[in-house]
């Protein structure tokens, strides 16, 4: 039908102009974010792009839902300021009648929004928690910078390295201090090499010196070495914990239903809900009035995205802290919004069938006319009607 394939069309253009905008907002702040965790050392720095793309793969529902709800917005509210909705609107169609061709044209997008949430994200999430706990398990020295100062995880030693660049396990002018509870100690050395013993990373120093000086009597003293070892990580092999929800499979937490695992089932499912309320919810916000010079409608929607996910949040919040169920927590706001949302639709439809007509014939004539009509009647045979201009006061001579 033309008039499917006409929304369809367009709703296609600007939900691939509004993603492309989304997502390029988007990527730059987490591209901040992500360099921002490699400066703190919580990520490689090579590992930077890596990271970057896990974090998209875990916000791109929430863009795809917020591209398509723009979407409809911009699309709808086009064809109003346009006046295309009076030709629609007169041709025997209402605002409800929009809601297929939307649907269509949402539902491959909205079954991809399902499938990241549900699968994809939980991957993505894990991937990047073992991305961070690997680089958690390096070696202090493998955590230092080549010509940088650097802490430990433990905050007891800093050290200074010059890494060789034949052998990624060996350091050139190594340097360091290490601050215990009564012991200060500084150890220098020309080169350093990573070797394993017992289960321990150990780094090999050769040709070095040590400085230790005791923090409770100020006693001094000065050791030269051939060959040093400091054990730069207790265990090499250390057991991961528990995964955080978000970062299980759903199916999991479907077998395993707990507070914290359904609080994340809430969000899930529920961001998955709110993109098709969303959609319908769009239909009747995009309704504005032709003749104003601004448009306010889209402004009305960001705003309505923003309580809607702050609330999607916030029944997470509420599942987790077992006060209230999953099953209720889902039914009460995303049905509320899917009810609002219809309402929206029917109030907007019944606002635009006032002299509009659902048939598309025009009405009859009044009855009753505001104005006053004139009836001739013909006169009577043998009489003549005098002109308005001629002054006789006799209205007609008979013949």
């Amino acid at each position: 039908m033309l008039f499917d394939s006409t929304v369809r069309k367009e709703l296609a253009r600007s939900f691939g102009l509004a993603f492309v905008v989304i997502l390029t907002i988007v990527v730059t702040m987490l591209l901040v974010r992500s360099l921002g965790m490699a400066a703190k050392g919580t990520v490689a720095p090579q590992h930077v792009l890596l990271s970057l793309g896990y974090l998209t793969l875990t916000q791109l529902p929430l863009m795809l839902g917020l591209s398509l709800f723009v979407a409809v917005v911009m699309s709808l509210g086009r064809m109003y300021k346009e006046s295309e909705m009076t030709v629609w609107f007169a041709s025997g169609l209402g605002l409800t009648r929009f809601a297929r061709p939307v649907l269509t044209m949402a539902s491959p997008v909205l079954v991809v929004v399902l499938v990241l949430l549900t699968i994809v994200s939980p991957w993505s999430n894990d991937s990047s928690a073992q991305l961070r706990a690997q680089f958690e398990q390096r070696s202090d020295l493998s955590r230092v910078a080549p010509g940088q100062f650097q802490t430990s995880s433990d905050g007891t030693r800093v050290f200074f390295i010059e890494r060789d660049p034949a052998d990624e396990a060996a350091a050139r002018n190594v340097f360091i201090m290490n601050n215990t509870e009564h012991l200060e100690s500084v150890t220098t050395s020309a080169r350093g090499a990573l070797q394993y013993k017992d289960n321990q990373r150990v780094l090999v120093l050769d040709h070095g010196q040590r400085n230790d000086v005791d923090q409770r009597n100020g006693d001094k003293s000065v050791a030269r070495f051939q060959q040093y070892q400091v054990v730069v990580d207790e265990e090499v092999m250390r057991v991961g914990g528990t995964l955080p929800p978000k970062a299980r499979p759903t199916m999991d937490l479907l077998l395993e239903r707990t507070p914290q695992g359904d609080g994340e089932l809430a969000f899930r499912f529920g961001m998955a809900l709110a993109c098709v309320n969303l959609v319908l919810l769009g239909i009747g916000i995009s309704a504005t009035n032709p003749r104003r010079a601004s448009n306010w409608n889209l402004l009305f929607a960001l705003l309505a995205f923003i309580v809607y996910y702050n609330l999607t949040t916030l029944s997470q919040t509420w599942v987790v802290g077992n006060k209230v169920k999953l099953g209720p927590a889902l039914f009460a706001l995303h049905g509320g919004a899917f009810l609002v949302a219809l309402l929206l639709m029917l109030w907007r439809e019944q606002g635009a069938r006032v002299g509009a007509p659902r048939s598309g014939v025009l009405p009859a004539p009044p009855q009753n006319p505001g104005y006053a009509e004139t009836v001739f009647v013909a006169p009577p045979a043998g009489m003549v009607i005098a002109p308005a201009s001629m002054s006789s006061s006799t209205p007609g001579v008979p013949t």
